[in-house]
């Protein structure tokens, strides 16, 4: 028979894919044989080479043995053959056994469950076992032990062999310890797992928000439910492989309380190879890409190896010590975008699915995951829920770090020598021009360092954190290593403190993890200047300022080194670094490079800081919100909500009538774009269809003025600053009338009384009965109620400001007691037409009554006008006298009530009622 040319040449590229898959084979551990020289013996794994199947189904390129069973087919093609066009062909290969290779087989529906196709440069792989099986493209044949170990899970769990059966029927989730952000996220991971859409899944949450946690939380459940074996989580730098496997450690799993290393072995990898037992290995990328070359592994930090980024994308040989079924699931922990271009050839070398974690994902990222977005959790949502703080920006702009400089031909300059750091004095001999992105990389100019150092201590305390005595926890970024020597050394001039007040914490620096924890614990390491070390992932709870000596050009980038300073504290924690600060609230990105003018960073929520709360909430009852407003509001509330006590958020829950969180994250989702396009999507007025969003989300303050009320009286209540800094100077002294305060205060006083009198005694008796005396209980409570904001006022206040405008009918008085408030009531309900100090009527009337008495033959003694005297003193301060009031000081030094009948007789009641009558009246 005469073979055409076209059929040669395939016959021929076909016989160079078997080449390739032979090798593929054997790399992979198989015994690849001709069906004559058949050895099932030879290995665990045997590839017989052109086995004629049973009549009607043909010549199977390679039968497949595990164990001394046929369990699968492979079927070859020449390299460019689209292999999904030839699964039929296999697959009639997998149901064609003939007799005598049937008796040996292992089958699952009637057919062998392993089916191959390949042409040498792409192998696809169906695994009968899986859930409507299809299939899916491997990187090289999976090694003979890892069919096996299949092959022994189907038979021990025929229901649901295999882990992507199992996450189909996981156990419900125990949300006790985890927040809802981190609830969904799991939810959506486990739902895109079981869907098998894809073969990938973006988790995107806010920094700071639990991402580490959820992860470890996804792991156990797919570890002890879903059928998996080994998880690789991948983070961003070495130093961050101690804090996640230090999660590991500590995370208590659901039920029986153990901890997740008690039950499964966490490792970093390590060119030693893993464990057999490892079930999670933690590692950066740089170094799954050097243990696939074979080369030296190491668990100490290096940053030459982990900041690496290659200038084209990596190509991966296979490593039959790492296959590519080594992994189950793949863990992206808030890594560097390049993972998702140059380094993307490593991720897809395992035959795992893919779960990326991060905070802020560009296109590339997206790109990568297949728009598989499983949950989303933004910054601002997490301000709202109290995960996290929001932050205000404060710009630092100087000459040299805006234009650059210039430096005059003949100046003689230290140069330093980038190696050694030797410094050597040189005249410069031409002009020397830099700009401002040369500052602190081609030249260092330490006028810039020390000025921007300098404002920042000048305004620390009274514009960055007024009110403050104590340097807040400050992480400042650098460009490079000499950069951030010379920061810190200018910065302990600067603030004329020691080595433990600032430090440097770089790969380069003497035990960075050491300095790194003394940074989050110590009171007195306040600063802490790095390049790249703590800009992602690592958690600093106390930090109150992240303070950028460089830029950064990436979104994602800046958002990590952002994230810094996110992190909520218990105020208990937070004391005990920071003694002078009772609450983190907030925290400040300092700007002396212009990094936050770029397009990609978005603005706080705290966007309007000149508008008072109350203004807003004025503005939030008339639906009058602008949407930055709206947003400002927001960050206001949930900083509020920090502030107050479980109490006091019960409290306010309650007049609500719905938790603050959701009110607040209610307004934070009004005002975010996504929300605001699904809103304005197909509306036929998109601005009206925004707008109605927002007053949605304000209604709830809007339709409930006593919220809106409580609101201002706990912030007022809260918002009382201390200022021990500030000394003061006297500018001018002199007397001055300032009218209009005083009459707001007594309008206010006057609109006071008209709506109180209802709910206040004494203004019902002054008022109403126009009775003369009043309890002094019943003053002390207007003195309570009047006391408290939004008016804080004192007799002394009111007081003074009546004299302000009616000093004709005011009588002065350099101190006041809590029975003027009497005098006041009386003056301003009409009783009283002259305003007189209540002490001063009472003695008045007192002088009076001792005349009357001695007009009607009635005179008292030396001994009784001790006891008369200060019963008039008593009722002066207290407003009446009881008998009770007798046997306390200053009546004890006679002999109390006693002393009374002693000295003043049968008469003693008499004058008690008398003295009462006469002088309350």
């Amino acid at each position: 028979m005469k073979v055409q040319q076209g059929d040669a040449d395939r016959l021929a590229a076909e016989a160079r894919a078997r080449v390739l898959i032979d090798r593929q084979l054997a790399e992979a551990g198989w015994s690849v044989q001709d069906k004559r020289n058949l050895n099932l013996f030879a290995a665990q794994g045997v590839a017989c080479r052109e086995v004629v199947m049973k009549p009607g189904h043909g010549r199977v390129d390679y039968l497949l043995y595990v164990d001394q069973r046929a369990v699968g087919v492979i079927e070859a093609k020449p390299q460019g053959t689209t292999l999904s066009g030839v699964e039929w062909q296999s697959a009639m290969y997998a149901e064609g056994l003939p007799p005598d290779v049937r008796l040996k087989a292992l089958t699952h529906d009637g057919r062998l469950p392993f089916v191959f196709e390949a042409s040498g440069t792409e192998t696809h792989f169906t695994n009968g076992y899986d859930p409507d099986p299809r299939a899916r493209r491997l990187f090289n044949f999976p090694k003979a032990e890892t069919l096996a170990r299949i092959l022994r899970d189907a038979e021990s769990d025929p229901a649901a062999p295999t882990w992507r059966a199992k996450v189909r029927h996981l156990p419900a989730l125990d949300t006790i310890a985890l927040r809802p952000a981190q609830i969904t996220a799991i939810h959506g991971v486990e739902q895109s797992l079981a869907a098998q859409h894809h073969d990938r899944s973006l988790v995107q949450m806010a920094t700071g928000a639990g991402k580490t946690f959820t992860a470890v939380t996804s792991s156990y459940r797919l570890l002890k439910f879903g059928g998996f074996q080994r998880i690789l989580f991948l983070v961003d730098r070495n130093n961050l492989a101690d804090q996640t496997s230090a999660e590991f450690q500590n995370y208590q799993t659901p039920g029986d309380g153990r901890r997740f290393t008690e039950i499964y072995n966490v490792d970093k990898l390590t060119s030693a190879g893993m464990l057999g037992s490892s079930n999670v290995v933690i590692s950066t990328i740089q170094r799954v890409f050097r243990a696939l070359q074979g080369d030296e592994v190491t668990a100490d930090d290096d940053p030459g190896l982990d900041d690496f980024v290659p200038d084209a994308p990596v190509t991966v040989a296979y490593n039959s010590q790492l296959p590519p079924e080594t992994f189950d699931l793949v863990i992206v922990d808030e890594a560097h975008r390049s993972i998702y271009g140059v380094w993307r050839g490593v991720l897809e070398y395992f035959d795992a699915h893919v779960v990326g974690l991060t905070a802020t994902p560009g296109k590339q990222t997206f790109a990568f995951f297949r728009q598989n977005l499983v949950s989303e959790y933004t910054y601002p949502q997490s301000v709202a829920d109290r995960v996290n703080v929001d932050f205000d920006l404060y710009r630092i702009r100087t000459e040299i770090s805006e234009r650059g400089g210039r430096i005059e031909a003949g100046t003689i300059v230290p140069k330093v020598d980038r190696r050694t750091r030797k410094e050597r004095l040189e005249a410069i001999e031409e002009d020397y021009e830099y700009t401002h992105k040369q500052l602190d990389r081609a030249v260092t100019a330490k006028s810039q360092i020390r000025l921007v150092l300098e404002t920042f201590r000048d305004r620390l305390f009274t514009e960055i954190f007024p009110g403050r005595s104590t340097v807040p926890k400050t992480l400042i970024f650098a460009k490079d290593d000499a950069h951030a020597e010379e920061i810190v050394t200018t910065v302990r001039e600067v603030f004329g403190r020691g080595n433990d007040f600032a430090a440097k914490i770089t790969y380069n620096a003497r035990d960075p993890k050491g300095q790194l924890q003394a940074f989050r614990t110590s009171p007195s390491l306040r600063i802490a200047v790095t390049v790249d070390m703590i800009a992602t992932g690592t958690d600093v709870k106390p930090l109150e300022c992240v303070f950028f000596m460089r830029d950064v050009r990436s979104a994602q980038y800046f958002e990590q080194m952002k994230g810094r300073g996110a992190r909520t504290i218990a105020p208990a924690d937070f004391q005990s670094v920071t003694p002078d600060a009772s609450t983190k609230t907030r925290f400040v990105i300092v700007d002396a490079v212009g990094v936050t003018e770029h397009d990609f960073v978005d603005p706080p929520l705290n966007r309007d800081k000149g508008i008072s709360l109350k203004k807003l909430l004025d503005k939030a009852a008339a639906l009058s919100l602008t949407e930055n407003e709206t947003a400002t509001l927001a960050s206001r509330l949930a900083k509020l909500e920090l502030d107050l006590t479980h109490a006091e958020r019960g409290e306010l829950d309650t007049v609500a009538g719905i938790p603050m969180r959701d009110l607040v994250r209610g307004l934070v989702d009004a005002v975010d774009p996504d929300t605001q396009a699904l809103s304005a999507a197909g509306a036929v007025d998109p601005v009206g269809a925004v707008q109605q969003l927002l007053n949605a989300a304000i209604k709830p303050l809007a339709a409930n003025p006593e919220l809106r009320n409580r609101i201002l009286e706990l912030r007022a209540t809260h918002d009382r600053v201390i200022d021990e800094v500030n000394a003061d100077r006297l500018v001018e002294a002199g007397g001055v009338v300032d009218t209009s305060r005083a009459r707001s205060i007594v309008d206010s006083w006057r609109a006071y009384l008209d709506e109180h009198r209802d709910e206040i005694t004494a203004i019902q008796l002054l008022g109403e009965a126009r009775e003369g005396r009043i309890a002094f209980a019943d003053i002390q409570e207007l003195a309570n109620r009047i006391s408290r904001p939004p008016h804080n006022w004192t007799p002394d206040i009111i007081w003074n400001a009546y004299e302000v405008l009616y000093a004709s009918r005011v009588r002065h008085s350099d101190r006041h007691t809590l029975t003027d408030l009497v005098s006041l009531l009386r003056y301003t309900v009409g009783v009283d037409d002259e305003l007189v100090p209540y002490a001063d009527r009472v003695r008045e009337r007192y002088a009076g009554w001792l005349t009357q008495q001695k007009q009607h033959g009635t005179e008292f003694s030396h001994n009784e006008r001790w006891w008369l005297d200060r019963m008039v003193e008593v009722i002066a301060a207290s407003a009446g006298i009881t008998v009770e009031d007798l046997d306390r000081s200053p009546f004890t030094e006679r002999g109390g009530v006693d002393g009374a009948l002693r000295d003043l007789g049968d008469r003693a009641g008499t004058l008690l009622d008398d003295l009462n009558m006469e002088l309350t009246a």
